[in-house]
């Protein structure tokens, strides 16, 4: 129980860590994506209007009415650090240009013809590179000779004016394939270091869990303590009780049906009801602290199963429930003798507690490989699905009213399973409601 409930601390604290780190990583690399581009954009944007001033302002001094006369002036651009720039006239002819390799140039003016629609603007597009061609990249860029790569560029455009008359364009694209580049290596390391953080908040949410688990296990300990202590204290009152009542039967006349008689006989039920408690309680106790040791032996199952069978009798004659036994003539086990015997008890008393009277309950054992089956059959009221998985926890009763007036506490299965689970076996249970419930029990031999 403490395990699972600290497995589950340590699940949500390394959920809540690692997810602040992917919020961490994915803000920060969001704000770096949004900067370092807006700051390229603004770059190349000052870049172009520089540039158009330069025309405009020679255009100007020079009292030119056009653009053509620019087309041996490409010597103004010289040493500008970007993939190409051309300057086009109002007619859309191209005057003059030039880019890190001519091949690309058909290219170029299909994304610079094709993208721009209206007004100045800046936008990225994705040129496709057959083959580099060896010395077409520039020194300082992100390009591999003779290789096939997508070379991302960003293309800002300014329109020039004289006189307030539209006299053409300039257009400058910027090779912005390192930051891309950069953006790749960035989520490696993010990647790298998230791996390692994962591993570090696992270790800090363990001794996170084992940290709170601390003063829980604490109350959980002086709880139990007191419940051992107490259930151990409560059986000799009680067995005083039960010795007083069968004094008091002995020594008293009693008229049948009369007063005391019925009395007597509520105070001797109600004793052994609280003596059976109190010995589960006890049990439940001792398999907290793990004080209980299997005492393992080689013993014939049969006997055994029939002398449950003959304890329980008197219950299911009061309700005229049938029992059945079906097993082989000689069955050997090895295990805890006395414990298999409390976990028959606790199956066939429970069979027949929620069987109605003209009932049936069949015991069946055998031996496969080396396990030993019992299943336990019942022709009850039977469990609804959602119940199925907890009628094994500690004092849960599907029906709490019908389980006071058959007595039950809801401590029975619970012990059924620790006794199986100590054996290392198995116990499952199926049921449907109206028709009855089936337990099945695996235990494997300990000897083998």
């Amino acid at each position: 129980m403490f395990k699972n409930t600290q497995g589950r601390l340590t699940r949500i604290y390394s959920g809540l860590l690692i997810l602040f780190l992917i919020l961490f990583i994915v803000i920060v690399y969001s704000v770096l994506y949004v900067v370092i581009l807006k700051n390229e954009e603004h770059e190349l944007q000052t870049l172009v209007n520089q540039e158009a001033r330069f025309i405009e302002n020679d255009l100007w001094e020079n009292n030119k009415g056009d653009l053509r006369g620019f087309q041996n002036q490409e010597v103004v651009f010289a040493g500008v650090n970007q993939f190409f720039y051309y300057v086009v006239d109002s007619n859309g002819e191209m005057l003059m240009g030039s880019e890190t390799n001519p091949r690309f140039r058909p290219d170029l003016l299909r994304l610079v013809s094709a993208g721009f629609r209206k007004g100045n603007e800046v936008r990225q597009e994705t040129l496709r590179v057959r083959n580099f061609p060896n010395g077409g990249g520039r020194k300082g860029e992100f390009h591999s000779p003779n290789e096939d790569q997508d070379v991302r560029l960003m293309i800002a455009r300014q329109s020039l004016y004289y006189k307030g008359q539209f006299v053409g364009e300039l257009y400058v694209g910027k090779d912005i394939s390192f930051i891309y580049q950069l953006f790749s290596w960035l989520i490696i390391i993010f990647a790298v270091l998230g791996i390692l953080f994962i591993g570090i908040a696992l270790i800090i949410s363990v001794k996170m869990s084992e940290r709170a688990m601390i003063p829980i296990s604490s109350a959980f300990k002086r709880q139990r303590e007191f419940v051992g202590d107490a259930s151990h204290e409560l059986r000799t009152p009680l067995s005083v009780l039960l010795s007083s009542i069968d004094a008091m039967e002995m020594t008293i006349e009693l008229e049948k049906g009369g007063m005391i008689a019925k009395l007597l006989t509520n105070m001797r039920q109600e004793v052994k009801r609280m003596t059976h408690l109190v010995t589960d309680l006890l049990t439940l106790a001792r398999s907290d602290s793990n004080t209980i040791e299997l005492r393992t032996e080689v013993f014939d199952f049969r006997p055994l199963a029939e002398k449950a069978l003959e304890s329980v009798q008197p219950l299911a004659a009061a309700k005229q429930i049938k029992l059945g036994l079906s097993s082989p003539s000689s069955l050997q086990v090895a295990a805890d003798h006395e414990r298999l015997s409390q976990l028959l008890y606790i199956l066939l008393d429970n069979a027949i507690k929620y069987t109605q009277s003209g009932g049936e309950v069949k015991l069946g054992l055998s031996k496969k490989g080396n396990e030993l089956y019992i299943v336990v059959q019942d022709t009850g009221i039977g469990i609804k699905k959602e119940d199925l998985g907890k009628i094994f926890e500690r004092f849960y009763r599907v029906d709490k009213s019908r389980s006071r007036q058959a007595g039950g506490h809801g401590l029975g299965l619970s012990i059924a399973k620790w006794i199986v689970d100590t054996h290392k076996g198995t116990i499952k249970v199926t049921s449907a409601v109206g028709k009855g419930s089936t337990f099945e029990v695996r235990v494997p031999d300990t000897n083998k």
